[in-house]
Formats: C-alpha cells, structure tokens, sequence
C-alpha cells in the first residue's frame, strides 16, 4: 500500500574511497561533526514541470532540508547555517571550492541535483571531503516525485553509514498506538508513520482496544493485540496490503508476541491453568510449542538475532528480573541483579545488549546491559516511561513516556521519545496524537 509503487534505481558514479574524516558513534559526542547540506538544485524546466504534477516546486531543497534533519536529530553531526554558504548550490555541486567551505569550518559538504525525466525524478548527490578536498560518494536515484521525502531517508543513510562506518535509520518507519481522550477512556489506533514523524496513517478505527504493535524484522508485516469482545486477540497485519489475519485467541495473553528473526514464528507469553508461561507459534502450520513450564509468571520473551537465546522476565527469584535461555528453553540463567524490578527486555539487532524498563524508588529507567548482565547503564529515567524499542542498527532506542496527571485527573499525555546509546541525545518524537508502545521498522531500501 505504502512501497510497492517506488521504484529506485541505483547508479553509481565515480567515488573516491580516501577520506580523513572519521565520527566516533560510541560516546557521547559532545561535538558534533560540522557538515554543510547545499540544498539540491533544479533548473527551471525542471521545476516547471514539478508544479504541473502538483508536487513542491523545489523539491531539491525539500529533500535536502529531510537530509540536514536526519542528521541534527542523529547527535553526530552539525549542519551548518545556509547564510553562511559562500558558493552557490550549482557550482558546489561540479566543483567545490574547498577553501571557502573550510572557511565556514565545514569537515564535509553534501552537494546535489534534481531532474525531471519522462514524469520520473532523477536526484543526484555528492558527499565530499572538505579537510582532503575530495569526493567521498556520488550517487543518482530514480523514482516517481512523491517519494521525495523517502530518497532524503535513503540518501541520509548512505551519508551517515560512509562517515560512521554502520548502516543508518532513517528509512524506516514506527508502528504504534495513537491515544486519544481522557486516561480513564482513551480511544486507541495502530498507527505508522516515518521515522521522523511523517506520512502518518492509520490502520485501525479505534472500535477496539489494541496493544503493543511489532515489526517482523523481515519485512512490512505486524502483530499485534487487540481486545475481540473482551477476549485477547492476536493479529497479522500486511502493511502493504492492508491484509489482516486473526491468528488466535488467547485467553490470558499479557503481551502481545514479537518475531522470530527469520519472520517464521511469533513468540508470547499467555496464563493457562492459571499459570503464565512462553510459547511460540509457528505461522505455516499453527502449532504451538510450549517453550518455559515454571509456577512463576513468565513474561515478555525477546529473541536473540540469531534466534538461537531467549530473554524474558521472571519472578522466579521472588521480584521481577531479566533471564535468557536457550531457544528450546532449556539453560535459564538470571542476567539482572541490581536492585530495582526489571521488564519488558528487547535484544538488540546488533546482538551484544538487551535493553529493559526498570523500575527502582518510584522512577522508571530505559536501561541497556550486556547479555551476560553485566554493564548496566541507566540511559534515562522519569515518572513513567517503558517499552524501548530498537532502530535498526542498535544505536537508537524509542520509548513512550506518560505524564502525572493533577488532583482533577487532567494533565495526562503518552509521548514517543528517543535517546542513542551514549544517553546525552534525548529527543521527543512528533506525532499527530498521543503515543505509546512503538516499534521500529527495519530499513525499508534493504
């Protein structure tokens, strides 16, 4: 419904793979590489021809205004001020001079170019090196003109995996729960937009209650809970078709289930015989494999990249804390020891954390630690937030936070936030509504 109408051709121009210029993702990076985005010019047939097809006449500068905010919002880099520019955006684009963007203490220039060609729109762009006065990378992409906004996400990442050296974020997209009206009766929506809080749509009415939407990591489909005349319900939504399957109904389910990273398999946790415990379900033929069988409450099951280990919470030790296991179940071992009760734990698609909600002394924490448990860090911590989900390349976490409501039960709202790893780029995530349990989408060019 979304992606099946672009198509995008890739050419490769020459590049020139010597650069000087290196950003340091791991900590927090206090000072932000200074980056010039020249906006991408069009001659005037061009933009002509775009005002006839009712898209923005300068979509050049529209896309390059999607790449400068991709990169600001990432904490790495710093785009500079436009006034400052000192050679115009044609020029820039055949032939920098260097010394005029040193001048304005720009390490890398983005330079670019929008044709139109038989109603299809060609954009160009060329990442130099400012400090060796050298290209980096110049590419073209080829796509229909409403999907402007979608080649400033692709262009975005392939800028910012070439000067980090790991694959971006930004074509991507989040799924979750639009909120509306008072707490004590909100109305709830499945809803998705991009990443940076775009071409928001939504996929159900709000007739009924729905909870915690997940991405498959392999492609546009999601699952979900939604509330059938009381009883829990878990769905599969095409989201490219609009395509909705009930995949059961199960009595007790406490969170809806999240992939298997091949796609393959959903993995839960429901009550039976009053008692909750992990299960997977295989989606071809339905059957239902009872993973843990303990008399504690086994909840919130998360697999590893390589589906080979399982983390969940448990209070088997008496309070709520993190375990991992095996994939069959079998080899539990307890990884969270600090003080405080510990959920809702998410692998990391990088395979080397698990992040988590905690709960200590009346506040809540988005945390991360190493999958032996070790190394904790505590990345943020207010008067309610949980659910972290991870981008797709383990560097970025999105969560919901909820605010206290006053003495007359107003004041209340539900928000997406985001923070990287380091904890010091903490950012509020624009929707349309109220927000909460998101989930983040693998990137849609893969």
């Amino acid at each position: 419904m979304f992606l099946r109408y672009l198509i995008i051709f890739v050419f490769l121009l020459p590049i020139n793979s010597f650069a000087l210029i290196e950003v340091d993702i791991t900590r927090g990076n206090l000072n932000p590489l200074p980056i010039a985005v020249s906006p991408l010019f069009s001659d005037k047939e061009t933009k002509s021809n775009l005002k006839k097809t009712n898209e923005k006449e300068d979509i050049g500068s529209e896309i390059s205004f999607v790449i400068e905010n991709n990169l600001k919002k990432s904490g790495l880099f710093n785009p500079l001020n436009k006034d400052s520019f000192l050679q115009k955006p044609d020029i820039a684009h055949l032939k920098p001079r260097f010394e005029d963007w040193a001048l304005i203490k720009a390490q890398a220039l983005i330079t670019g170019k929008v044709t139109l060609i038989d109603d299809k729109l060609r954009v160009e762009f060329r990442l130099w090196d400012v400090l060796a006065a050298k290209e980096m990378m110049a590419l073209a992409f080829t796509t229909v003109p409403s999907n402007w906004r979608r080649v400033g996400h692709i262009i975005t990442d392939k800028i910012y995996e070439r000067l980090t050296g790991e694959k971006g974020y930004f074509d991507t997209r989040i799924i979750y729960v639009s909120e509306e009206g008072p707490k004590t009766k909100r109305i709830k929506k499945l809803a998705i937009m991009d990443q940076d809080g775009f071409n928001t749509k939504y996929l159900t009415l709000g007739n009924e209650l729905v909870l915690t939407p997940r991405f498959n990591p392999t492609n546009q489909m999601v699952t979900y809970l939604s509330y059938f005349r009381n009883l829990p319900r878990v769905y599969l939504l095409d989201i490219e078709t609009g395509i909705q399957e009930v995949v059961g109904d199960f009595p007790g389910m406490t969170f809806a289930p999240r992939f298997s990273p091949d796609g393959k398999k959903i993995i839960m946790s429901f009550a039976k015989d009053g008692n909750s415990d992990i299960y997977t379900m295989d989606l071809e033929n339905r059957i239902v494999e009872r993973i843990t069988n303990h008399p504690s409450i086994d909840t919130s099951p998360s697999y590893s990249p390589d589906g080979k280990y399982i983390c969940f919470n448990s209070d088997r030790s008496g309070y709520q804390q993190i375990y991992i296991m095996k994939s069959d179940g079998s080899n539990v071992k307890r990884i969270s020891f600090g003080k405080g009760l510990y959920g809702t734990p998410v692998w990391s698609p990088r395979g080397d954390l698990i992040a988590f909600t905690k709960l200590h002394k009346g506040k809540f924490y988005i945390g991360v630690m190493r999958t032996n448990g070790k190394g904790e860090r505590l990345l943020t911590e207010n008067f309610y937030q949980e659910a972290p989900s991870w981008s797709p390349n383990g560097r970025v976490l999105i969560f919901y936070r909820e605010t206290k409501t006053d003495e007359k039960g107003e004041g209340f709202s539900a928000k997406l936030w985001s923070i990287d790893l380091t904890g010091y780029n903490e950012r509020l995530v624009d929707t349309e509504t109220d927000a909460s349990d998101p989930s983040w989408s693998s990137l849609l060019s893969n």
